[in-house]
């Protein structure tokens, strides 16, 4: 279905290009909400000043941008750069041999000892490095209006997940939504993800998901994470299905709810609304002081190519993507972290400074579920939690079908 439209898409677009001097990158990202257009356009730009010409080709929807990536590149038409997430979702193209390495820049930067480890062996096969990283994201960042937490009578940030219960019953006596939530499968497994790392720390959290213990997925205190995952159900509103996830963060700039469990981009679209962290609305990197900190981020990879202008539009992506000036300039709008840690974060928010402050602890540092699991299992992990969500399954039939969804292929 893609396959058609991609390739007459970058056809188009390279050949409108063909007059314009200079290395030109033709793109594809699924950045298209108003803080992520924004913060993209940063990236644009920096590629342009360095000489560069860029064509834009964003795809709204992460499966369906990756879907015409994978397609155009099998189809022997591949954009210059794809966005991808670091998580095994390029995996499949880099065993077949579809991408350059970046393994200049890498040893130039010490990316082995200056990224985090769970980047690394995401981005890093065999030896050879595929990807470029642009920034860190958190993916359970519990945020908050500052407004709907005072009309309900919250005090004070929830430090544990009986405040947090406590607080969203408030909420929801004030006749505000306590939960913004938007009804996707992906959504939910964040909700999952957050109840698991906050409540059963780093131990729990790597060995049902790294490890996929069968003795700790079927065990009391896991059946206590699933409990605590139905019951935020009780705090959403009738529209949370099928709603996007920055429509739900537009019921807390609009103070008509709580909270909202999602990724530090939710920030992005506080800023595009010129509301100040720490002021019209906070963020809470997790439950108590050593809740585990799950990481992700966009990377850019570089299907193959031996054409010298491809190529040489390629590394100057790659430099222009990993100069601390973009990174930074690319995380204030996008809500994330540069993924470099030597650069000058001064002028970033109360939020992105908590993230870094995290990040100097590697012990509080994890992936998230796609990081350790295969898409196999990780799609499986999605049904079951989907299924438990909207369902009256039971929780003992979601044990059950999480321990065989998640045991070793």
């Amino acid at each position: 279905m893609y396959k058609a439209y991609a390739a007459a898409l970058g056809a188009s677009l390279l050949a409108s290009a063909a007059a314009h001097a200079g290395p030109t990158a033709e793109v594809i990202h699924w950045w298209t909400s108003g803080g992520e257009s924004a913060a993209v356009k940063q990236v644009a730009q920096a590629y342009r000043a360095a000489g560069g010409t860029w064509i834009d080709t964003a795809i709204a929807g992460g499966d369906q941008s990756r879907a015409v990536t994978i397609n155009r590149i099998v189809g022997g038409n591949p954009p210059t750069a794809a966005q991808f997430n670091t998580t095994k979702q390029f995996a499949d193209i880099i065993e077949q041999g579809l991408l350059n390495n970046v393994d200049d820049i890498a040893a130039q930067q010490h990316w082995d000892t200056m990224l985090p480890q769970t980047v690394v062996n995401t981005i890093k096969v065999k030896g050879h490095y595929y990807a470029v990283p642009l920034n860190i994201h958190m993916q359970a960042w519990i945020w908050y209006s500052k407004a709907a937490l005072k009309k309900a009578g919250v005090t004070k940030e929830p430090e544990n997940i009986n405040e947090f219960f406590a607080a969203l019953d408030k909420l929801k006596a004030a006749g505000l939504i306590p939960l913004a939530h938007g009804g996707q499968s992906w959504q939910e497994t964040i909700l999952f993800s957050s109840l698991l790392a906050n409540m059963g720390g780093r131990e729990m959290y790597l060995q049902v998901l790294q490890h996929r213990d069968q003795r700790v997925i079927n065990s009391p205190a896991f059946r206590n994470v699933l409990l605590a995952f139905k019951r935020l159900h009780s705090y959403i509103d009738t529209g949370s299905p099928g709603r996007n996830w920055n429509d739900a963060t537009s019921l807390l700039i609009r103070g008509k709810a709580g909270f909202q469990i999602m990724g530090d981009w939710a920030k992005g679209e506080f800023n595009a609304a010129n509301m100040k962290a720490g002021e019209q609305f906070g963020c809470i990197p997790g439950l108590g002081a050593q809740a585990p900190y799950l990481i992700q981020g966009d990377v850019f990879v570089f299907p193959k190519t031996n054409k010298p202008d491809a190529v040489k539009a390629q590394k100057l992506l790659a430099s222009v993507v990993t100069q601390p000036q973009t990174q930074v300039a690319f995380s204030q709008l996008k809500g994330s972290i540069p993924m470099r840690p030597d650069v000058d974060a001064s002028k970033m928010d109360v939020c992105a400074q908590k993230g870094i402050a995290i990040m100097k602890d590697r012990s509080r540092v994890l992936g998230i579920t796609e990081v350790y699991l295969s898409p196999d299992q990780n799609g499986q992990l999605q049904d079951v939690l989907t299924a438990f969500w909207n369902t009256n399954m039971t929780v003992e039939k979601a044990q059950k079908s999480i321990a065989a969804a998640l045991r070793d292929e």
